[in-house]
């Protein structure tokens, strides 16, 4: 079921495997599964790992030889499978487009114990497999989630991971509750989101960041200068000079550096949490002295889940999270991504499709 013509070719952005450049070049409209829906896209959210992506060496067994990139995306149904349920997603209808939905099989070792962020088996929208980065995208519908009214595409785009990501690993594997105190490090494209769900959860919230912008920012949200750790200064002095010693119940560290984690593994209570998201440097040093004697948790956490797209949306809809989005045109993707690499964008950026 469609309601307009389908052009048969379009231009789209490509990783071409042996190639650190994207491609702009014409490809086929993909053709809609019986379980999916074609979207026409309307924002495409651009994120760091796109240059991890086109700069990878080593690559999983999904990856195409070439294949469209762009992890995060929102559009409008334009086609519906013949086997999709019509009394839950109809054309016209405007959709977020979760990346790795995974295959949803009883039999697959993730998705049945509830890690479907880390099935191989389910398709990687623009992860080795076709994405987002192009005017229209085919996914299942089990990737599928309605925008709420009052939530913009371009927000739509950025919270499937950017908020996401944030939301899965505070709430479901953090479980950060409103009696604790947490030490947030980084407040960049995730780190950000990150703030404004602790807001929302309500614990008392400690923050670092390398830039006195960002600080600023986490002020006007209300975080009292107090619990704002000054630029260039020691953590662990701050933590100490402001009696938290011992009181830090969990650590988020968005950033992901020896320092930050080193710094962590100081200033988190006995029996504490340690939440690693962010991964600057991709080998950090665990110190079994201190994890032991204080029985540290460390916990990794990647991605997000369907259901957390979705209560993710709410909070938009509902104003506890405004995600903050820039817009640029899918053509400008190779200059966004060089800001973006140069620390030149603010926030997270959603590009727009004519």
């Amino acid at each position: 079921m469609t309601t307009t013509q389908l052009p048969a070719t379009m231009l789209a952005w490509r990783k071409h495997r042996g190639s650190s450049e994207p491609v702009f070049e014409e490809v086929p409209v993909p053709k809609v599964s019986p379980t999916g829906v074609l979207c026409k896209m309307l924002a495409s959210g651009v994120c760091r790992s796109d240059h991890s992506l086109l700069t990878i060496d080593k690559q999983a067994s999904w990856f195409q030889e070439k294949y469209i990139l762009g992890h995060e995306g929102c559009g409008q149904i334009v086609q519906l499978g013949s086997a999709v349920d019509q009394d839950k997603f109809q054309v016209g209808d405007i959709v977020a487009l979760h990346a790795v939905p995974g295959c949803g099989r009883q039999d697959c070792s993730e998705c049945s114990r509830d890690l479907s962020q880390l099935c191989e088996k389910g398709h990687h929208s623009g992860i080795g497999q076709d994405g987002f980065y192009a005017p229209y995208a085919a996914i299942d519908i089990r990737g599928v989630v309605k925008v709420p009214s009052g939530v913009t595409p371009a927000q739509a785009a950025v919270a499937t991971d950017a908020v996401n990501t944030a939301y899965h690993a505070i709430t479901r594997r953090a479980e950060v509750n409103s009696h604790e105190t947490v030490f947030l490090f980084g407040l960049g494209g995730l780190g950000f989101n990150a703030l404004q769900i602790l807001l929302h959860i309500g614990p008392r919230i400690i923050v670092s960041d390398i830039r006195q912008e960002r600080l600023d920012e986490a002020q006007k949200l209300g975080i009292p200068p107090c619990d704002i750790v000054p630029v260039g200064a020691s953590p662990q002095e701050f933590v100490t000079g402001a009696q938290l010693d011992g009181k830090i119940d969990t650590v988020l560290d968005f950033v992901g550096t020896h320092q930050t984690f080193e710094d962590a593994q100081h200033i988190v209570r006995r029996g504490g949490k340690l939440i690693c998201i962010g991964s600057l440097d991709t080998e950090n040093t665990i110190h079994m002295k201190i994890g032991t004697r204080k029985r540290l948790s460390y916990i990794f956490s990647y991605g997000g889940q369907v259901r957390d797209l979705e209560e993710v949306l709410q909070l938009i809809a509902d104003g506890s999270i405004t995600p903050q989005v820039e817009t640029s045109k899918l053509a400008e993707f190779p200059r966004v991504l060089e800001s973006l690499g140069r620390g030149e964008v603010r926030a997270r950026v959603a590009l727009t499709h004519d």
